[in-house]
């Protein structure tokens, strides 16, 4: 444990939803395979939200005081003794879900399926609105110096996108067409475009997001408020419609558009969490057109790949953040993610500054 290190930290506990307090709390000390981090840049997510606002998502469920924020990056200010990979003074972006690494799905590669995850700020596990973070080695990953803090805690929602790259099989040259273009749907272009699509064609309802979607590649921006976003799909593909569909918003509507955006033989990707557990889709359709449809769920073995494409200047993720906070004001940064949909893309909180 590094000597130089403070006591007790700054953390800002939601004591209830609806509820943010500042407080002070013990720095962690990190165990044998753990490293501690000076956390830098925490972003403001829609869980984050869902759980300020509501006190849970689907069964997790808010019954405690918990620290939210889960999309992070910082540098390491001390390590345990058996920590190999990283060293004190390491620029990392940190992988917020620390899984068993001995399950079925784990030794599939799946660990995103690890019925056994901790993932940052999901009920019970306190998460990273804090000034030090203590996190498994194998769960950071060193940033180059060029690659601000900011844009590392972006690896986390630009990650789910990948995912849905790998998972719906997104090749060079093909058309896609995403649905929402909230926080992770804007991520998702880049993801997109990264994974080399000819044309990505996007739909919101909001104009900020609709124009940030076109500055990390879109080339087609439907605003479903002023024109039919299937109508306009098919018309653009010749009727015969895109050969991959995301869907990010967790909207039921944007979830039906999609699919029948889909040319025959298409794959959909769900993304997006709705409110309710049911939503009718044509069976008929997805049968007789051989669609292909995903679940997405977090990533994994994602990283690497993000910190390369980001770093790599292709794409401008820092473009994307509109609001920057201290740790003092959480409360302020939840509530401006919340209610100001019209003119935020991304809020930023920076606990120790």
């Amino acid at each position: 444990m590094n000597d130089k290190l403070p006591l007790t930290m700054k953390a800002a506990v939601m004591s209830e939803p609806g509820s943010i307090e500042i407080k002070e709390l013990p720095v962690p000390k990190p165990g044998h395979n753990e490293v501690l981090v000076q956390v830098m840049a925490v972003g403001v997510c829609g869980s984050d939200l869902h759980y300020y606002e509501h006190g849970r998502i689907g069964r997790f469920v808010v019954e405690q005081p918990i620290i939210l924020g889960h999309e992070c990056a910082g540098f390491i200010v001390a390590a345990g003794d058996k920590v190999t990979k990283v060293a004190i003074g390491d620029r990392v972006a940190v992988e917020p879900g620390v899984t068993c690494g001995h399950c079925s799905a784990c030794k599939a590669g799946k660990y995103n399926l690890c019925p056994d995850v901790k993932f940052l700020a999901t009920p019970p596990v306190d998460g990273a609105f804090v000034q030090y973070l203590a996190i498994r080695e194998d769960m950071v990953f060193k940033i180059p110096d060029h690659l601000s803090f900011e844009e590392a805690a972006l690896i986390e929602p630009f990650s789910v996108g990948i995912h849905a790259a790998k998972r719906s099989r997104l090749q060079a040259g093909e058309t896609v067409a995403i649905m929402g273009m909230g926080p992770v749907g804007l991520m998702a272009v880049a993801a997109a475009k990264a994974y080399g699509a000819a044309r990505i064609i996007v739909t919101d309802l909001e104009e900020v997001r609709l124009r940030a979607a076109l500055r990390l590649g879109a080339t087609n921006a439907i605003n479903i408020k002023k024109e039919d976003a299937l109508i306009t799909i098919k018309q653009l593909t010749d009727g015969v419609g895109v050969d991959v569909a995301w869907e990010t918003a967790g909207n039921p509507m944007a979830l039906q558009t999609a699919l029948y955006s889909l040319r025959r033989g298409g794959r959909l990707a769900i993304v997006g969490l709705p409110a309710q557990d049911e939503i009718p889709l044509n069976v008929p359709f997805i049968a007789d057109s051989e669609i292909d449809i995903y679940g997405i769920f977090r990533y994994a073995n994602t990283y690497l790949q993000g910190i390369e494409f980001l770093a790599s200047g292709n794409l401008d993720a820092a473009s994307l953040i509109t609001d920057r906070y201290p740790l003092a004001e959480t409360r302020e940064a939840l509530e401006r993610a919340i209610h100001n949909k019209s003119g935020s893309l991304k809020v930023i909180v920076y606990p120790n500054e």
